[in-house]
């Protein structure tokens, strides 16, 4: 164990140096939801630095309609897990993943959260980001049909006359998952069926004559469970391994990478929270002006599927794995024309930094997986290789993966009052 722990320090190098003027605290206790305690505090250096830069408050921008993504920066802010570490925040909500974008590229938020086409987008910009953590990995995206369509499958839709008419969000991971599946089942766009941009408030509406639409989460249960206007026919899950990321500004890990270490603990914080506190989290969800139309219900039923389902070990930032699946967004954007660069896999590999969250497991006793927690050991599939084989997501998994199992500790960990250990 020690051999390891010494490996990682030196593999940190010039990083471990940067922090080297942080003194850790020994935690004499944990949280109920399993945080040691006492919190470590940013240095005064860093705060100086940020109010210099203008950057204090610090911002973070999230999304309000991004099921899973959306409760944990919620719970960051009403939890106050950033002013517990000494760094003032203030949470900005936005509509959608391009409005983020503008505001990071234009510095005016430091931190943010998006879909891997919106980041994507960044990157394509050279926006200096670079991602800490996962969130919501492996949203629901669906192909919903009305109640009365004789569609069943998705191949159902072959010999449409005339081509049957789908709403999507052009340029999104909705019109991706459903091009990719359209493929492998031998649908022909433009003569099977017809993509039109339909925004997600519009999807919702099921109009009259729409051959079918395709949301992602929240909107598929709204229609399907809710409304019952709809019901599903496809999912994404054997064409794309979706992800959302959580990112910050490169200056803030050049110059207060203790800021950042902070936001990555206070992250995973938010992440344990939740877990112990569902029905609270929902309620302060609901609470929020973007969201106070789905009702608590419902953002309780996407929280338990997009927040407690998975291991919390699903926010590690694999490197390789995502940045071979991202890169497949990037070819089919490209041959497009709608980004002006050729990334490649190691382009997105590049775009983590995993170092932030090895330390966040760290002070956790927390053992870094092998593979990310919905990826069966046995799992016989092969990114790109569509369709991809079974593995856990929102539709196999009838009840939360048990956490921790045997080999997923480091160390004795507590939580919510019970002691498990390694």
């Amino acid at each position: 164990m020690q051999k390891k722990l010494k490996f990682k320090l030196l593999a940190a190098g010039l990083f471990a140096g940067l922090l080297c003027s942080l003194t850790p605290a020994v935690a004499q206790n944990v949280t109920q939801w399993g945080w040691p305690q006492p919190y470590e505090k940013v240095s005064d250096k860093s705060v100086a630095w940020l109010k210099e830069k203008g950057w204090w408050p610090i911002v973070v921008g999230w999304q309000g309609p991004f099921s899973g993504q959306n409760t944990i920066n919620v719970v960051m802010d009403k939890e106050g897990l950033l002013q517990k570490r000494g760094i003032e925040a203030k949470f900005q909500v936005f509509a959608s993943g391009p409005e983020v974008n503008e505001s990071v590229a234009a510095a005016r938020i430091q931190v943010g959260n998006g879909g891997n086409f919106p980041f994507t987008s960044l990157l394509d910009r050279g926006v200096p980001v670079r991602a800490i953590a996962v969130v919501a990995p492996n949203l629901k995206h669906s192909t919903v049909v009305p109640l009365d369509s004789p569609i069943k499958k998705l191949a159902d839709f072959k010999g449409s006359n005339p081509p049957a008419t789908i709403g999507i969000v052009t340029g999104s991971s909705s019109e991706f998952y459903f091009t990719q599946a359209a493929e492998v089942v031998g649908l022909q766009i433009g003569k099977d069926v017809i993509l039109k941009n339909m925004p997600p408030a519009e999807q919702l509406l099921m109009v009259k004559g729409i051959g079918g639409v395709v949301p992602w989460e929240p909107s598929v249960t709204i229609i399907t469970e809710e409304r019952k206007t709809g019901r599903e026919i496809d999912t994404i899950f054997p064409y794309n391994f979706y992800e959302g990321r959580f990112y910050v500004r490169q200056e803030l890990i050049d110059n207060v990478p203790d800021v950042v270490q902070a936001i990555s603990d206070a992250f995973m914080e938010s992440t344990l929270w939740i877990r112990l506190h569902p029905e609270k989290a929902a309620d302060y969800l609901a609470a929020e002006p973007m969201l106070k139309t789905f009702g608590k219900d419902l953002l309780l039923q996407q929280t338990k599927l997009y927040n407690n389902l998975y291991k919390p070990t699903y926010s590690y930032p694999f490197a390789k794995m995502w940045g071979e699946e991202d890169s497949r967004i990037a070819k089919w954007l490209k041959e497009r024309n709608r980004i002006t660069k050729a990334l490649t896999a190691k382009d997105y590999e590049a775009s983590f930094d995993e170092r932030f969250m090895l330390k966040t497991y760290e002070k956790l006793g927390w053992k870094v997986p092998e593979r990310a927690p919905f990826l069966p050991a046995n799992w016989a599939g092969k990114i790109g290789q569509l369709p991809y084989p079974a593995y856990d997501n929102a539709l196999t998994l009838k009840a939360p993966q048990p956490w921790p199992e045997p080999g997923d500790l480091t160390k004795p960990w507590t939580f919510n009052g019970k002691t498990y250990n390694p």
